[in-house]
């Protein structure tokens, strides 16, 4: 019988107190659903410094966009929600098309299911045996959940079966592809592959599913390296097929990759999987189209190439308050490394809300050149006009570390209308 779940709605429930930072002091005692009816303004409605915000219009925008990305190129969709482990986006990403919602740990994939997520792909080879547990006894639950996740090793292959020895029905998995020699994780041959499929096929408690893997891994990665990678992966599939090494029962074959920088890669090469003996589930991985950014997948994002398709907006900014303005030539705003992403790139400073009358204005002369772990250094050009007391909003890069800092993220329209807040379980 299948457990009950939470659902997002019950998140307006929860109440705003001191956990949740950057929201109104004097919202202490609402819910979260009370505090968005009000539908406070983001520069007046007493939210405080620092705060991050979302685009309501960007994120719609961007979850349109891969869906009809993923629909035209006849690809299925699990995005990966380590990027926000935000349930209401899952919801979200869901409604607009996607199959499932990819995880790294087990932590994740227990988040997914409390929320009442059914189809969960596990990019890792899953060996803790307490885990493995937990997933045994989800699937003898609910009849209606699926579970895929890596293999990549004999031993790995081992421990699960190990782990699962008398349980219910076998857990799903695919071989995983490494991305080539010193790439991550991942079998690194063919014939590796074969020998971890063959493991499998020789326990009761796994079924070979599939392939999959990762090219954001191919090391020096190029669209011909990256599309040589995706080759040899369709080529596994295709030759398990002829071999007879996927389990018998199986309604469909899976054929998985596609991180946000070479998914265009990924649609080209499995338009081109001949026809296998069942139905090929194409699944496309990719995670942090759901915000973009302003640096890492600005830059890396596949619709830069196929400029036709569409484009992804950036859906942060990170809003700060001038709090020293020591020299002409420096100020330091109130937000650094606990609030902001810094492991790919600096905070981006793009506009400035003036403390006297709420005007906004280009942050032209504004550099940030350091984070400390709350304050942002910026370098500001003569003429910049930045004073204490200003606003100064800036784009992020990387959006996992992006959303892994904040707990409770204001969804802002345009006019700087608050209209709901995104729940995030890091």
């Amino acid at each position: 019988m299948a457990a009950a779940h939470l659902t997002a709605e019950q998140l307006s429930g929860e109440q705003i107190d001191h956990r949740f930072k950057g929201l109104p002091m004097d919202a202490e005692g609402l819910t979260v659903g009370e505090l968005a009816a009000q539908r406070r303004d983001l520069f007046t409605g007493g939210f405080t410094t620092p705060v991050l915000a979302l685009s309501a219009e960007a994120l719609e925008h961007n979850l349109a966009l891969l869906e009809t990305y993923a629909e035209r190129h006849g690809l299925a969709f699990a995005p990966h929600g380590k990027t926000s482990m935000a349930p209401q986006l899952f919801d979200r990403q869901v409604e607009y098309g996607a199959w499932g919602i990819t995880a790294a740990v087990p932590h994740q994939a227990r988040v997914y299911r409390t929320f009442g997520i059914r189809r969960i792909f596990l990019a890792n080879e899953l060996v803790d045996a307490a885990a493995l547990r937990w997933v045994a006894a989800e699937l003898d639950r609910d009849p209606d959940f699926r579970f895929i996740c890596y293999v990549d090793s004999v031993r790995g292959v081992e421990l699960m079966d190990q782990a699962l020895a008398g349980r219910g029905r076998p857990v799903d998995v695919v071989v995983e592809l490494g991305a080539g020699d010193g790439a991550r994780t991942g079998a690194r041959t063919e014939a590796d592959c074969a020998a971890v499929a063959d493991a499998v096929a020789a326990t009761d408690t796994l079924r070979l599913v599939g392939v999959a893997g990762y090219e954001g891994e191919v090391p020096d990665a190029t669209p011909e390296s990256v599309r040589a990678w995706l080759n040899r992966l369709t080529a596994i599939a295709v030759a398990f097929d002829k071999t007879g090494r996927f389990a018998d029962d199986l309604d469909e074959i899976v054929v998985s990759a596609g991180g946000s920088a070479w998914f265009d890669t990924v649609a080209e090469v499995f338009a081109g999987l001949p026809p296998l003996s069942r139905p090929v589930l194409k699944l496309l991985r990719s995670g942090a189209y759901v915000s973009h950014d302003d640096g890492q997948y600005r830059n890396l994002t596949p619709f830069n190439r196929v400029p036709e398709e569409g484009a992804l907006r950036p859906a942060f900014r990170l809003w700060a308050q001038v709090v020293s303005r020591p020299t002409p030539e420096q100020a330091f705003v109130n937000a650094g490394k606990r609030d902001a992403a810094y492991d790919l790139h600096l905070p981006e400073a793009q506009v400035v809300r003036s403390a006297r009358d709420g005007s906004v204005r280009p942050a032209d002369g504004i550099t940030v050149t350091r984070l400390s772990d709350q304050h942002a250094w910026l370098e500001t050009a003569a003429g910049s006009g930045l004073e204490v007391g200003d606003w100064v909003g800036m784009g992020l890069s990387h959006p996992c570390t992006s959303f892994d800092k904040w707990q409770l993220i204001p969804l802002v329209e345009e006019d700087g209308t608050v209209v709901d807040f995104i729940r995030t379980f890091f």
